[in-house]
């Protein structure tokens, strides 16, 4: 006989995790699916940052709302997420400056803790930056950074003692519907039958979507990190700090490390198979990122290169996920396309899920902006920012 759930989840990254844990705790059966291990796609390489500078409200209010989890992570989920304080801080050149004042003002409306500084401000307390090229900032104290893997590790564990059942080097190779609603998936050993199936596959969730003949414009590609040594008398650590003059972001890292990455929109071009590409970083990424820290950070010249590695994002056309049921009334629901942003929002997210399979909602926590139909009504969601994912 199948094994058979009140709710099948596919991917076993953040979304997926937390999903399950958000349903299990809501009282349903559930099973989650791995293809591999755990954290095998975007989420164990994640750099996890966590901040709430979003140009929309309704993201705004998810990254808020993630945030609290994260701040009161052992009570909330249970476990430890890594979560630190480190803050975080958006440099705007001139150019930027409307859409960041107009970004703050927005993010205080919903109760962020977020400020306008001015370059005097950034000066007294980051002495180490370069600001010339710069006319304002905006700084979130209560952001800063987790660790991916421990958070992850942490809602599985949640999710199974609230009863789910999670079951690796599990990968889906089909989606069953009878009468145009869904009834399970199958594996290449088992099947599994349930009235609900949840599209958390990340990467290859434009794969899985097809396998129930839905069209999700989700494209993985190829993204890089480094990582730089601090020179003597700067192991201090510093804030996340989100610089679009250098379309760089780059956070502490223990060991007195930096880790740098692009904010760069043509990162989207770089294509891959999620099942195949390499993850090396790459000596001409690394000299770049490295003169773009160096430009805002000049200490850093004297930094050591202290190796990087290569992930995957899962990009739509907006930059923005797709979280909804696909097609209505079918039981297949759609929660990817996180464009390397999701990781921040996943508590929010595995909330969001729950709601929507079981048909209520949570004050704060809209998701019609998330429709996949939106695409074909070319209603995208839109930031006051040239590349969506910084907000």
């Amino acid at each position: 006989m199948n094994p058979t759930y009140d709710a099948l989840v596919i991917g076993g990254g953040i979304m997926g995790c937390a999903s399950a844990y958000e349903l299990a705790k809501a009282g349903l059966k559930v099973g989650l699916l791995e293809k591999a291990d755990l954290g095998a796609g975007s989420t164990g390489q994640s750099s996890a940052i966590i901040r709430q500078h979003y140009s929309n409200e309704v993201t705004a209010r998810m990254a808020l709302y993630s945030l609290r989890v994260f701040q009161q992570f052992g009570q909330e989920v249970g476990g430890d997420s890594g979560f630190l304080p480190s803050g975080f801080l958006a440099l705007a050149p001139a150019a930027e400056v409307e859409g960041l004042r107009a970004n703050v003002e927005l993010q205080r409306s919903v109760g962020i803790q977020t400020e306008v500084l001015d370059l005097e401000a950034v000066r007294q307390e980051w002495p180490q930056l370069d600001l010339g090229d710069l006319q304002a900032a905006a700084f979130e104290p209560e952001s800063g950074y987790a660790d991916p893997n421990l958070t992850l590790r942490s809602y599985a564990d949640a999710a199974k003692r609230q009863g789910a059942t999670i079951h690796l080097d599990t990968e889906v190779t089909g989606v069953r519907f009878a009468g145009g609603a869904v009834t399970g998936v199958d594996t290449a050993d088992q099947r599994f039958d349930s009235p609900v199936v949840v599209n958390c596959a990340g990467l290859w969730g434009a794969r899985v979507a097809a396998m129930a003949g839905i069209e999700v414009p989700i494209t993985p590609c190829r993204v890089q990190v480094a990582f730089f040594r601090r020179p003597a008398g700067h192991e201090r650590a510093h804030p996340v700090v989100l610089d679009f003059t250098q379309a760089v972001y780059w956070r502490s890292e223990t060991g007195a490390l930096t880790l740098v990455g692009r904010v760069d929109p043509a990162e989207a071009e770089d294509v891959i198979d999620p099942d195949a590409f390499d993850t090396h970083v790459e000596q001409p990424f690394v000299l770049d990122v490295g003169e773009r820290l160096v430009h805002r950070y000049p200490a850093m010249l004297n930094s050591e290169v202290a190796g990087g590695y290569a992930s995957g994002y899962a990009v739509t056309p907006d930059w923005h996920p797709v979280i909804d049921e696909a097609p209505a009334g079918s039981g297949f629901f759609v929660c990817a396309g996180f464009s390397g942003h999701g990781f921040k929002l996943g508590p929010a997210v595995g909330r969001m899920v729950a709601d929507m399979v079981l048909g209520v909602a949570t004050p704060g926590l809209e998701r019609n902006i998330f429709r996949l139909a939106r695409y074909a009504e070319g209603d995208l969601v839109r930031g006051r920012y040239e590349y969506s994912i910084a907000g």
